[in-house]
């Protein structure tokens, strides 16, 4: 019931009566002014714990209820173990790195790549830390030629963080360095807090040389180390990831020396053979003139041979088809008087079919001009209609008091109908 209705739980106190038992647990009271309950980590959890906790310590466990069936009392079965206030750093720690995050700080785009030779590495840490020894150590192995300036600062405690952006910033005004290292030892998230502080990362943003950051162990992060051109996991990689092996370059370089070398010797081989070549080829200038002028004439006389026997040969057969053509030559005087008498007779029937069909159409016209309604109207005859338009050919047509439309063949009238009648008796 416990476990069910009571999620993990951070819960923060001082801790009293702290045993760690043979089998590796740990046991103790977790208190405060007013109240107090025993609390358990067994040695899966407790192997990941960062330190070692002591009477009196003031920690935060995150921790779920339950209950010890023995004694029948309630206990605390802690899952993870810190100092107390790291909660608040983490948190600070997240707000920090969402908020440079977000100005872009941490782009990828803004990172410098590191020069691939590297003459002066400058190193930003504590003259009394053993990550320097490492540091100066792995140069000298990889790169003894490389200078080093040292920039010393503190690393950790009150003050550090402003210490440190301001050796960062007097190597980058003094700019007489290739690549910056930044560098710790490991430590608590406290020891390391001064790498969280935001001086420090601004001042490595704004650094006019590429920056590569290594504080802690591999599995430390800092918000220095999200700014930095390159994050190192150990002071040692940072030296390490600074310079490349001499010996890999002087390697490298006698390879290329060599194969350098063997290039200039083949192709010195190979000049010197075409030079012998073109020594046995070699003639005198107004030899090889005479030997051209030699070779001109011949071409020019084959030229003009090559050209006069087709163009006679071409003359010779023109003269020959003219010859045939005019021997197949027709004549045409019949076929012009043929077409000059054809012609008339197409003129004539022409004529002729012409008058037949202006006689036709004026018969046609004539006919048409009897039925044309202009020509009935003209003889006295007028064209009623009623309202609608339609012609009243009959009386049942009309009604009396209609108003009937009635075209002459000059103008028209409306007139209105008084009466009736059948026939023509009525009029």
């Amino acid at each position: 019931m416990l476990e069910r209705n009571f999620p993990l739980a951070w819960v923060s106190g001082e801790i009293s009566n702290f045993t760690r038992a043979t089998s590796g647990h740990w046991y103790f009271t977790l208190k405060d002014d007013a109240a107090q309950v025993r609390a358990v980590m067994f040695r899966g959890r407790a192997q990941f714990a960062d330190f070692n906790p002591r009477e009196g310590d003031r920690v935060e466990v995150r921790a779920l209820v339950t209950l010890y069936a023995p004694r029948g009392d309630y206990q605390l079965n802690v899952e993870a173990i810190r100092r107390a206030g790291v909660g608040n750093l983490y948190e600070a720690f997240l707000r920090l790195k969402e908020k440079l995050e977000a100005e872009g700080l941490f782009a990828p785009v803004r990172k410098r790549r590191l020069p691939v030779f590297a003459r002066t590495i400058g190193i930003v840490t504590s003259p009394q830390a053993a990550a320097l020894r490492d540091i100066l150590a792995t140069l000298h192995r990889r790169a003894p030629h490389v200078r080093i300036i040292l920039y010393p600062t503190p690393v950790q405690g009150d003050g550090a963080a402003l210490k440190i952006a301001q050796a960062i910033a007097t190597a980058s005004a003094r700019a007489e360095c290739d690549v910056l290292l930044v560098c710790r030892g490991g430590g608590s998230i406290e020891d390391l807090w001064s790498f969280n502080e935001e001086v420090v990362a601004r001042t490595i943003a704004g650094c006019a040389m590429p920056v590569i950051v290594g504080v802690g162990h591999e599995t430390d992060f800092t918000i220095a180390d999200f700014v930095a051109d390159l994050r190192a996991p150990t002071p040692t990689a940072a030296a390490e990831l600074a310079v490349l092996p001499r010996t890999d370059w002087l390697a490298t370089l006698n390879a290329q020396a060599g194969d350098l070398s063997r290039a200039l010797r083949r192709r010195l081989s190979d000049t010197a053979q075409t030079l012998d070549s073109l020594s046995r080829r070699l003639i005198s200038p107004a030899a090889y003139i005479s030997n051209e002028r030699l070779k001109l004439n011949s071409m020019h006389a084959r030229l003009t041979h090559a050209t006069r026997i087709p163009l006679n040969q071409s003359r010779y057969a023109l003269m020959h088809l003219q010859m045939r053509w005019a021997a197949q030559l027709p004549s045409t005087a019949p076929y012009r008087a043929q077409l000059s008498e054809r012609a008339r007779r197409v003129h004539a029937r022409m004529m002729s079919a012409t008058v037949q069909q202006r006689h036709l159409l004026a018969s046609l016209a004539s006919q048409l001009e009897l039925l044309n309604p202009q020509r009935t109207l003209e003889r006295g005859y007028a064209i009623v209609v009623d309202q609608r338009g339609e012609i009243v050919r009959k009386p049942h047509q009309i009604k009396v008091g209609q108003q009937l439309g009635i075209t002459f063949a000059e103008g028209a009238a409306l007139v209105g109908v008084a009466s009736v009648q059948d026939t023509l008796s009525g009029f």
